[in-house]
């Protein structure tokens, strides 16, 4: 799983100026989906969906005022211990269970050490990689996720506190205040801490969230970047050696494409698109280099390979004239929107020699969440009949022994807000998307929300659509038309099928706490994981012998 790769970025995919060739050595010899959906447009809420095959708001992986993602390391929140994901239902069938890579959904409740929410608690029998997520605070550079608005707070803080005593200290001279100066040196000594944390923020954050682990200790903090790639290459390589003799599940979760696209020198200036198509090649080539340990392990033929992203690529992820997010092709939108296709849809890439036909092109409509009961069933488990599993089983369509997906209708939530719905109907082979809110661009005339980090979901900045916006994705996939009643003769028909559906679907939901809502989701110091004595977070012990 990619992060943040935009379709548009992979060769097989139409892109002609950034290399994949293993990428698409795999479509050549695998199946490829071409309308293949995230069940969200940011990180946390779709990786939830993706493990546990479930709407991440079923799990409570969303938010209702404006955190869409998890956003320390040392937060609360994270995914339910009641949730079931694959990885725990291939484990209790035997199978060595391994995750590398990013996790980034949420480490502890109570304690720095009781892993609640940690991948070994959730069905993995080996982790190693970055518990929170890659982001461009995790090294100095132009474009900041959390630093540059922190810095910003504190400093207003400080300058308030500092006025505060400044006036005090005159009205004390002048004998305008009475009483005593504990408060002048209280207001100074905060304006200080103000002060002095904003100037400290970077490295704060580096040391809090930019940190490797093996299963639960901490390997590296913060990370040296330079060199993750080929830690997580070498990790990759050891735990296929170590498990080929039996069954093993391995989920590599992939630092690239993220900002702050760390790179090593061998591809630096390699592409036509800056740094970002730099990453994306590196990418390829990890891709290539684990493809060729399943070669020289001799699993190949027995090893059912696939490939994704965890949504579309970051349109916002600018800085002057460099862009370094993903492109999605001719799909409208892009990351953190909640129903455009640009934020939504993937690549979806399934190779299994001798078993999948090679060069198959599947153009109905699959889900991330669809992997959850193909690889169950396919390890011999059972999917749970104590919850509503929103995935369906690829296998019949990847063969060829169905027509069609078992997908009729799938829902587009951006945090807890349903934004867009879709209908595959399948007698006239038709793809209707029903819009109800889409977000309002900025500037006028964009195609994204530019001076933000990401669109937003809800309030003043969004459209609310009456009626809802009309597109048939079958015959225009770019979204560029909206269809009324009087262009689209089965436009009332399809409005009331959607809207059936979408009550149907809202009476299969229960409440669940919010696991991205505030309270679980500010950094807490005492959930702060830590290799040394607490603040001074050190380590490097990949130096070691």
């Amino acid at each position: 799983m990619a992060d943040d790769l935009g379709i548009g970025d992979v060769g097989c995919y139409g892109n002609n100026t950034i290399r994949t060739p293993n990428i698409d050595r795999l479509a050549a010899d695998g199946v490829m989906l071409t309308q293949h959906i995230a069940a969200a447009s940011v990180c946390t809420p779709s990786r939830a969906a993706f493990l546990t095959g479930r709407y991440p708001l079923r799990s409570g992986m969303v938010s209702s005022n404006g955190y869409r993602v998890l956003q320390w390391t040392g937060v609360s929140g994270g995914l339910p211990p009641n949730e079931t994901t694959f990885a725990k239902i291939l484990k209790d069938k035997g199978y060595a269970t391994g995750l590398i890579g990013k996790w980034h959904l949420g480490l502890n409740c109570e304690s720095s050490d009781d892993y609640c929410h940690h991948p070994l608690s959730h069905g993995f029998d080996h982790f190693y990689g970055m518990p929170f997520s890659m982001m461009g605070d995790c090294e100095p550079w132009e474009m900041s996720e959390k630093r540059a608005g922190l810095e910003h707070k504190l400093n207003v803080c400080s300058h308030v506190m500092a006025l505060a005593a400044f006036t005090l200290t005159v009205g004390k001279l002048t004998r305008l205040v009475a009483g005593s100066w504990t408060l002048v040196i209280c207001s100074t000594i905060v304006a200080l801490l103000f002060f002095t944390t904003s100037c400290f923020m970077g490295a704060l954050i580096v040391h809090a969230d930019c940190f490797l682990m093996r299963n639960h200790s901490i390997t590296e903090q913060p990370m040296c970047l330079q060199r993750t790639t080929a830690l997580m290459l070498k990790e990759v390589s050891s735990f296929v050696k170590r498990n080929k003799q039996g069954p093993f599940l391995l989920f590599v979760s992939f630092l690239h494409v993220h900002t702050p696209l760390i790179t090593t020198e061998n591809f630096r200036g390699r592409s036509p698109h800056g740094l970002y198509g730099d990453n994306t090649e590196e990418m390829d080539w990890m891709v290539g280099q684990i493809l060729d340990t399943l070669d020289t392990e001799g699993l190949t033929n027995s090893t059912l390979v696939y490939f994704t992203s965890d949504h579309g690529g970051s349109l916002e992820a600018q800085f002057g004239n460099n862009q370094y997010g993903g492109w999605n092709g001719i799909y409208k939108g892009g990351k953190g929107m909640g129903g455009w296709e640009g934020g939504i849809r993937v690549p979806g890439i399934l190779r299994w020699p001798g078993v999948l036909p090679a060069g198959r092109l599947i153009h109905e409509p699959t889900s991330l969440m669809d992997v959850f009961p193909t690889v169950v069933q396919l390890g011999g488990g059972q999917v749970p009949h104590d919850r509503v599993i929103d995935g369906r089983d690829l296998l019949p369509l990847l063969l060829g022994t169905a027509q069609h997906s078992d997908h009729e209708f799938l829902m587009h939530y951006c945090e807890s807000f349903l934004h867009a719905a879709r209908w595959h109907q399948r007698g006239r082979g038709a793809v209707w998307k029903v819009h109800y809110v889409t977000p309002m661009f900025h500037p006028d005339g964009a195609s994204a929300c530019y001076g933000r980090g990401v669109c937003p979901c809800f309030g003043d900045k969004v459209a609310h659509h009456d009626p809802p916006l009309l597109f048939d994705l079958s015959r225009d996939p770019s979204e560029a038309h909206a269809l009324t009643p009087d262009t689209e003769s089965s436009f009332h028909q399809v409005m009331e099928s959607v809207t059936k559906a979408v009550e149907d679907h809202r009476r299969t939901l229960s409440p669940v706490p919010l696991q991205l809502d505030l309270l679980d989701n500010i950094w807490k110091p005492w959930l702060q994981p830590c290799c040394g004595r607490f603040p001074l977070c050190w380590c490097d012990r990949e130096a070691d012998p």
